[in-house]
């Protein structure tokens, strides 16, 4: 029994001995990892510039099915932000300041300790050289397992080199896997919608939509409002001299609702006629292929663009279903004259705004 009181006492002291010997080690730490993804600068770019897309990359992330984030309306760019809380991590993420295509530089508190992050992107051959590095201070709790685990930059770095090696594997596979169909002529039919309005430049469009649709997706948690459907995309203008697109981010409502004066969201709706549907299944980034795929149907089955209605993209399945993007579902609806329709008895343009791009122009949301 004796014996047993002392073995107690010498753990207990070396648990004290060792609580006190790491408290008082240096908690500093400044990790850099780098690694070449197989990807296009501004692929790359933009897929960690969004903090909606790091929890399919982050390996802490996806090894601890504990973590829960929150995501406000701005998860891109300067100024976006997301935090967490899980089992062992609460904390938070924000960009501080970004470099379009170049550099992100970030600031994250993980449960009450600051740390800084610096992402550079450059080309390279074979894709983008991505440098990852992180300089700040560890907790008690995160010096025990630094500890035992072969030191900061050991935890810290493996975490990082596991968490390239997914990205580089989940842009390669997921980024790059799609397929298209021309689904044929259906009818789409009409409703209430409520609108964001927004004119830029066609290389700007794809970044835009997703951050005025995770606005528009925001301003309906936060007024505690029910969506009929999936959010969609009108296209109202595509000037390719001016390279100027007019574009407004919808989402469906059941019924019409009133805005306030001064508000940037308005109501509208939409009337009932006749597309031509096309599915993309993947990435956004392959719209323009099933663009191309769509005006060929057409051509090749003699369908004639009718200009009275709208081109609308729905986004079927996106991010908020599934994070993966190869599953992600944008459906693409053209409006056209059914065959049989006599030129005489064709509507004439809504407005001039409607102005669409011809049959041989190809559009690249």
């Amino acid at each position: 029994m004796r014996i047993l009181k002392y073995l107690f006492l010498l753990i207990l002291l070396f648990l004290i001995g060792m609580s006190v010997f790491v408290s008082t080690q240096k908690g500093d730490f400044d990790v850099t990892r780098i690694k070449v993804i197989k990807n296009p600068r501004i692929t790359v770019f933009n897929y960690i510039n969004d903090y909606r897309n790091w929890e399919t990359f982050c390996s802490w992330i996806k090894n601890d099915n504990s973590y829960k984030f929150n995501y406000p309306e701005v998860t891109m760019g300067q100024g976006a932000s997301c935090s967490w809380i899980s089992t062992d991590s609460e904390g938070n993420l924000k960009t501080i300041s970004v470099k379009e295509n170049e550099s992100i530089i970030q600031k994250m508190v993980n449960n009450k300790e600051y740390s800084e992050i610096y992402w550079d992107f450059k080309d390279t051959i074979g894709g983008t050289k991505v440098t990852w590095r992180s300089k700040g201070k560890l907790d008690f709790k995160a010096k025990i397992a630094a500890f035992f685990h072969g030191g900061i930059n050991s935890v810290i770095g493996d975490a990082y080199e596991k968490s390239l090696e997914n990205l580089n594997k989940t842009l390669d596979f997921e980024i790059n896997t799609y397929k298209v169909k021309v689904n044929g002529v259906v009818n789409l039919p009409g409703g209430f919608y409520l609108k964001q309005f927004l004119h830029c430049k066609q290389k700007d469009v794809d970044r835009n939509i997703k951050i005025l649709v995770s606005r528009m997706e925001y301003f309906f948690v936060k007024n505690k409002m029910n969506s009929k459907g999936k959010p969609f995309i009108i296209y109202h203008k595509y000037d390719r001299t001016n390279d100027d697109i007019g574009f407004s981010v919808c989402m469906p409502v059941k019924d019409s609702i009133h805005i306030m004066p001064g508000s940037d969201i308005e109501s509208g709706k939409l009337q009932s006629y006749t597309t031509l549907k096309t599915t993309l299944t993947g990435d956004y980034s392959h719209t323009q292929t099933a663009w191309k795929k769509a005006l060929a149907y057409m051509s090749k089955n003699h369908f004639e663009r009718n200009n009275s209605g709208q081109i609308i993209e729905v986004y079927a399945i996106g991010r908020n279903d599934v994070k993966n993007p190869s599953k992600w579902v944008t459906e693409i609806y053209i409006p056209v004259f059914p065959k049989g329709v006599e030129k005489s008895s064709r509507k004439k343009p809504i407005d001039s705004l409607s102005v669409v791009p011809a049959a041989n122009e190809i559009v690249e949301p």
